[in-house]
């Protein structure tokens, strides 16, 4: 038998359990859209019953347009409160659904959004950790000998994070004002982003163009220094125009001064008169020599500490100085450009990230919620808990957990939480892992699993099909309790899916189409079962890929 005609006879349009990928599954993705679309437009997110029918006013049961997703227990205390986000910290094996469960977060996000335009809060999925590893370590490497990888990730610190995640929403917020999308995941910003900008205090927009200067990406950012400080309507700082005026146009004044003086005396110039010529002439060449020279000098020097510090950039020392150059700041005032990233202090990042909150206020956003996922998957970490652990620490700390209006959510993989029982206990009063939503580890029951199986099954039947359950696929001599007790040795969804699957497909190959025999046999479900069971045991104890 065909597997195709065995979905066709029960009127399911594609098979539910061949989806291993929370990003790549398509029916995972289309679960709860109905309710959502109503929230969010689409990304909203709601948790119940699976695929069960909805009583109508006359007491039948009818099917709902859209399944309602369902979620892991857990969920509610992962997400929290997104009017006032706060920290959470979540160990689960390959395949428990952390992934998921970011995904259910930028949706619930979006229905929030959706229901409070003016009291937004700003999702930054931290979790494509490859371009930030790969320009930090080449960083670090620039100063000597190719480093380990390993110890390069070691010298990762909190402020290297909040530089990224910083560089990750501002280049984005300045493609949206200057019309410039490079991002396909724009920034909205609402509806006429410059006027919001335009008529935000003086102090934000400079915050703004300060932003723009030291986190824009690599590039054209000098030249959006320029384009974003004339959308904003900030002049260039006032010694900067008096410097180049006497630079650009000071000379007059000496050549001015010599045709003078040879109107009213010929040729024969007194030595009043080649003084005052000289002097002026002087003058004008030493405002040119610190406008081109010491001004362009200092300003490199500036941004070659700037370079050093902000590890995650590909930023170049003159990219960053022609950007400061257009700024209220003077290289040799002490005061003024400590407000820069110039040292390994978190007080500069932590005033940056009040910096951004300001700004995205006047976009409707009073809130961030900072999501970290997918740490083992970047080519330089490739699983290893070591590196894991160096990149992933540095964040376990409690001031920046407990932020105001910041909200920071790690999904972190299970080798994780074995290296976190190793640490001392200076290291969890640091963290303070007791205040942080801790969950240990996602544990999946079978009758949660079950219900998650019936949830994809009903989101892949026919429009108008009858329902239906995972049970209505096996045996009469199949209970549902067999089915959960298999659901439960699995542990987690996706190899919940693959036993599933794995009967589906084993049922089809050893029946032929004339037999119509559209239900799965005990035997099948039991041999399946411990060829599964076996199969996640050699997982866990690292003798099999998967």
């Amino acid at each position: 038998m065909n597997l195709s005609s065995f979905l066709e006879h029960w009127k399911i349009t594609e098979n539910p359990f061949r989806g291993e990928e929370a990003r790549h599954d398509p029916v995972f993705l289309r679960i709860g859209a109905g309710e959502a679309g109503e929230k969010g437009k689409g990304h909203g997110a709601v948790s119940g019953g699976g695929g069960a029918p909805e009583p109508t006013p006359n007491g039948s049961a009818q099917r709902p347009q859209a399944p309602r997703r369902l979620v892991h227990s857990d969920f509610e205390k992962i997400v929290g409160d997104l009017s006032r986000p706060s920290a959470a910290i979540v160990f689960g094996e390959k395949g428990s659904g952390k992934t998921a469960i970011r995904i259910q977060i930028a949706e619930r996000l979006a229905a929030h959004n959706a229901a409070n335009p003016q009291s937004r809060c700003l999702l930054v999925a931290y979790d494509d950790l490859n371009p930030v590893l790969d320009r930090f370590v080449d960083r670090v490497a620039e100063t000597g000998r190719r480093r380990d990888v390993t110890e390069a990730l070691g010298k990762f610190r909190l402020v290297d994070h909040i530089d990224a995640v910083i560089g990750m929403v501002v280049p984005r917020m300045v493609d949206t004002l200057l019309n410039e999308p490079v991002d396909p995941e724009t920034l909205d910003l609402g509806p006429e982003p410059r006027k919001a900008a335009r008529k935000a205090d003086v102090s934000v927009r400079r915050d703004l163009l300060l932003l723009q200067a030291v986190y824009d990406r690599a590039g054209e950012a000098p030249q959006r220094t320029t384009r974003l400080r004339r959308v904003l309507r900030l002049g260039l700082p006032r010694q900067a125009r008096i410097w180049s005026a006497l630079a650009y146009f000071g000379w007059i004044v000496p050549l001015a001064a010599a045709v003078l003086v040879s109107l009213e005396s010929g040729l024969s110039w007194g030595t009043g008169a080649q003084v005052l010529v000289g002097v002026l002439t002087a003058l004008w060449l030493g405002a040119l020599l610190k406008w081109v020279g010491f001004d362009r000098i200092a300003l490199l020097s500036l941004g070659r500490r700037l370079r050093k510090q902000i590890r995650v950039s590909a930023r170049t020392d003159m990219s960053y100085g022609r950007s400061l150059r257009q700024l209220e700041l003077a290289p040799s005032d002490a005061a003024g450009i400590s407000v820069l990233p110039l040292t390994d202090s978190d007080e500069p990042r932590y005033a940056m990230l009040d910096r951004l909150r300001r700004v995205l206020r006047v976009f409707g956003y009073v809130s961030m919620l900072i999501v970290v996922d997918r740490v083992d998957e970047p080519t330089l970490i490739s699983g290893d808990p070591d590196r894991m652990r160096n990149v992933i620490w540095p964040l376990l700390n409690n001031k920046f957990l407990a932020q105001q209006g910041v909200g920071v959510k790690l999904l972190l993989p299970i080798e994780l939480r074995h290296a976190l029982f190793r640490e001392s206990a200076a290291f969890f009063q640091e963290a303070r892992l007791d205040k942080q939503n801790l969950i240990e580890r996602l544990n999946w029951t079978g009758a949660m699993l079950y219900d998650l199986c019936n949830a994809r099954l009903a989101a892949c039947r026919e429009p108008g099909a009858e329902p239906i359950t995972v049970l209505d696929l096996f045996a009469e001599d199949v209970t549902r309790q067999d089915i959960v007790d298999a659901l439960d040795q699995m542990h987690q969804p996706r190899d919940a899916f693959k036993l599933l699957y794995q009967c589906l497909s084993e049922h089809c190959s050893n029946v032929t189409e004339d037999q119509a025999q559209w239900r799965i046999p005990r035997l099948v479900l039991e041999t399946v079962r411990k060829e599964q069971a076996e199969r996640v045991r050699q997982l866990y104890r690292g003798v099999r890929p998967a």
